[in-house]
C-alpha cells in the first residue's frame, strides 16, 4: 500500500505549480523549492510531488520544464549553473516524515549518453540511501526509467504517468503489464472535465485498475471537480490549490 488513507492530497510541486502565496504569507513561495514544500506540509500534507531532472555534471536538479526561466536546456549547464535547488540537498532539508512523489523528467540525451550517465542511474543512489528515511513513490512517462529502477531498486513503489488525453483503457494495462505499482492520470484523461463517449465510467476504471493492483493517482483537479475524483475511488490526487481541495474533500 503506497497511501494510507485515500484520497491522499499531493501537493503538486510542493505548494502548486507557479509561484503561489500561502494563506498569511507575504511573499509567493516559487514550485519546485524546499518553501514551496514546507508551505504544503504546513496547510497539512504528508505527501508532495516534486520534478526531477539531470544536469551537464551529472547531477540531479528540481525542475519541471527541460529549460531554465531564461531558457538554457538544463541538461546543458552545471547543477550551480542553473541556479536550481539539488535533489540531495531538498532531501536533507525536508523533514523525514514528508512523503515524496519523486517525478523523474529523463531527457532526449538518455537515448544515446553512456548507460552510467543516464538518469537512472544516476538517480538510483540517491534513491536507495533516501528510501531508508523516509516514504517514497517514483512516477514518470518514461516506461523504461521504471523498469530500469524496478529491477534496481526492490521495494520503492513506481507509477505511469500519462499525458493529456491518454485513454485509461491503454493507461490502466500498460501499468499492470509493465509490473508497476500505480498509474498517474491528467484530469484530461478521465472524462469529467473533458467528456468522450468513448470512455467507460471512470469509476470502472479506477476498479479495474484496483483489481489490477495498482494505486491511482490524478493530476490536477480543481476544488470543483476533486469530489468528483474521491468519489471514483482515486488513492491520490496530485493537486495546485492545496488549501483549496482540501476544503472540498
Amino acid at each position: 500500500m503506497i497511501f494510507e488513507s485515500t484520497p491522499t492530497v499531493i501537493g503538486h510541486r510542493g505548494y502548486g505549480s507557479g509561484d503561489l502565496t500561502p494563506p498569511g504569507a507575504e511573499t509567493p513561495v516559487a514550485e519546485n523549492t524546499l518553501p514551496s514544500m514546507l508551505a504544503a506540509v504546513k496547510a497539512g500534507l504528508t505527501w508532495i510531488e516534486i520534478d526531477v531532472t539531470r544536469t551537464a555534471d551529472d547531477d540531479l536538479v528540481l525542475r519541471h520544464d527541460p529549460t531554465t526561466s531564461e531558457g538554457d536546456h538544463v541538461v546543458d549547464l552545471a547543477a550551480t549553473a542553473t541556479g536550481l535547488p539539488r535533489l540531495v540537498d531538498v532531501f536533507d532539508a525536508l523533514p523525514p516524515d514528508v512523503a515524496v512523489d519523486v517525478d523523474v523528467k529523463t531527457v532526449l540525451e538518455d537515448a544515446v549518453d553512456a548507460p552510467s550517465r543516464r538518469t537512472g542511474a544516476l538517480l538510483l543512489p540517491v534513491l536507495k540511501r533516501e528510501a531508508e528515511r523516509r516514504r517514497l513513490l517514483v512516477t514518470s512517462f518514461d516506461p523504461s526509467l521504471l523498469t530500469f529502477l524496478r529491477d534496481e531498486l526492490p521495494g520503492v513503489p513506481l507509477g505511469l504517468l500519462t499525458w493529456l488525453r491518454f485513454p485509461l483503457w491503454h493507461a490502466v494495462p500498460a501499468a499492470a503489464g509493465l509490473g508497476l505499482d500505480a498509474v498517474g492520470v491528467h484530469t484530461a484523461s478521465c472524462g469529467i472535465e473533458h467528456p468522450d463517449t468513448r470512455l467507460r465510467p471512470l469509476e470502472h476504471c479506477v476498479d479495474v485498475a484496483h483489481k489490477a493492483g495498482l494505486e491511482t493517482i490524478v493530476w490536477c483537479p480543481t476544488v470543483e471537480t476533486a469530489p468528483g475524483y474521491a468519489a471514483a475511488g482515486f488513492d491520490a490526487m496530485v493537486v495546485n490549490d492545496v488549501p483549496g481541495v482540501l476544503a472540498a474533500l
